[in-house]
């Protein structure tokens, strides 16, 4: 007799996912200023500005964490190629980070 192990409900579901790459932000963007931005096409679960490690200041991209996937299609719809203090923001679906990068 063969057993297999419980999966939850929302896992091996394919669905887009709700962590959001925003680039070309400008270097004065706060993750305040970013929250109130994506607030406006759903629920923000999360935003992560990342920092450069040296010197502390902002790598002009970030994180940003949607709670559903249709706040995520809003804000990707209305946002990319938006103007954000003077830029255009680059904004899509996450990817998974690939190995590689500096240690």
């Amino acid at each position: 007799m063969q057993t297999t192990a419980s999966v939850p409900a929302d896992r091996g579901v394919l669905e887009m996912g709700k962590r959001l790459y925003v680039g070309n932000i400008p270097f004065s963007a706060t993750s305040e200023s970013l929250s109130e931005a994506f607030g406006r096409h759903g629920s923000v679960a999360s935003v992560d500005v990342i920092l450069d490690r040296e010197t502390g200041r902002p790598r002009g991209f970030a994180f940003v964490e949607m709670t559903d996937d249709a706040g995520a299609r809003a804000a990707i719809a209305a946002l990319d190629g938006a103007d954000f203090g003077g830029r255009a923001l680059r904004v899509n679906e996450a990817q998974e980070r690939r190995g590689g990068g500096r240690r």
